[in-house]
């Protein structure tokens, strides 16, 4: 009982580390579950991958961190602006103790103003912990926060799905039963699951083999491809080398006689899992082996303790089949330092929402 008094009185002290500290994955460890991929590696391999240098706001209380904001340059050097390093989706934050209160965010604004005329957080969805608790900082201090509208998210609810009845229903899985008995005529199919120490350099090599064999090759420039070299493979190589990144990412794999032919790829929080990307070898297509596998995927996270299944932005239409519904909205923010910068929002904050998007399909990777 002493210690969480002591930590209430303690004053918050923030500080620039010029680099991504350990101390984020203390953070990242005391956040809600949902947050807790937001360690010291997942902005590693953010960095390694797309480029950027370094630099953390930290936010200490009783010797205990209590927010980290990693950051990298914005735009030209002269402006002094920055953002978060890591992937778009899910989204990009950064980790907040569960116990944080109004006067480590004020701290940490008080830091960003010496450092910088603003930084970008987001994408982001609405009541994201970093975002509630700086909107709430910066109204109090003078701060600009600009928002941009970029997507609607899709959340599908198991436990909703399952108190309205029987989920998957009998006509869902009789349907994946006479696809998957045609998918048998191209060859002998092969269901695994794979996380943790699974993610070796070959297990990569399949992931982008199916990627390179989708309509991602053949429909786009490949660039939103999740594995490949030319797309984001690098990221996630280096994002598994953290081994509790590691353990939440987990795969669904389909091989037909030997060959990688379909996967659905996940990041496990909790109770929540991220459905990241799925993709098939168009050579199976017409068996729809992409929904046979997801489902299997859905069936496995329901036995790992997962209620909700967070579909992120894009196409509705699959996601709506499945049962996900409308979730929070993702957007972009600016926070402008008070003075000149937050003058200067004013003007800015039509051509920055202009900017984002009106439609709930925008995919939000880079």
């Amino acid at each position: 009982m002493m210690i969480p008094m002591l930590l209430r009185a303690s004053p918050s002290i923030a500080r620039t580390s010029d680099d991504l500290p350990d101390a984020i994955d203390t953070v990242a460890a005391s956040a809600v579950p949902t947050h807790r991929f937001l360690r010291r590696q997942w902005y590693a391999a953010a960095i390694a991958a797309y480029g950027g240098t370094a630099r953390t706001l930290l936010v200490e209380r009783g010797g205990r961190p209590m927010l980290a904001l990693p950051l990298i340059g914005l735009g030209p050097e002269p402006l002094r602006m920055a953002q978060l390093p890591g992937g778009y989706w899910p989204f990009r934050s950064g980790p907040v103790a569960q116990d944080a209160g109004p006067g480590d965010f004020a701290a940490l604004l008080s830091e960003a103003r010496r450092q910088m005329r603003g930084f970008r957080l987001g994408p982001v969805y609405d009541g994201d912990p970093m975002l509630a608790g700086l909107l709430d900082a910066a109204q109090a201090s003078g701060w600009r926060a600009l928002p941009r509208f970029i997507a609607d998210s899709y959340l599908l609810d198991i436990t909703a799905q399952q108190a309205e009845g029987e989920w998957p229903r009998r006509s869902t899985l009789r349907k994946n039963r006479f696809n998957e008995k045609h998918l048998r005529t191209l060859g002998a199919p092969d269901w695994s699951f794979a996380s943790g120490d699974d993610w070796q350099p070959q297990l990569f090599d399949d992931l982008a083999a199916i990627e390179s064999a989708s309509w991602l090759a053949t429909r786009t420039d490949g660039r939103d491809a999740k594995f490949t070299l030319t797309g984001h493979g690098r990221f996630w190589r280096a994002a598994a080398a953290d081994p509790v990144l590691a353990d939440m990412m987990r795969v669904a794999l389909l091989r037909m006689d030997g060959k990688p032919a379909a996967f659905s790829f996940d990041l496990h929080a909790g109770t929540h899992r991220y459905a990241i990307a799925n993709s098939y070898d168009l050579n199976y297509a017409r068996h729809s082996p992409g929904r046979l596998l997801y489902y299997r995927n859905l069936v496995r996270a329901v036995s790992d303790g997962v209620t909700q299944v967070d579909w992120g932005a894009g196409d509705s239409g699959y996601k709506g089949q499945i049962g996900a519904e409308r979730g929070p909205s993702i957007r972009d923010w600016l926070f402008l330092r008070p003075g000149l910068p937050a003058l200067a929002g004013r003007l800015l904050a039509r051509r920055w929402a202009a900017s984002g998007s009106a439609s709930v399909t925008t995919d939000l990777d880079q």
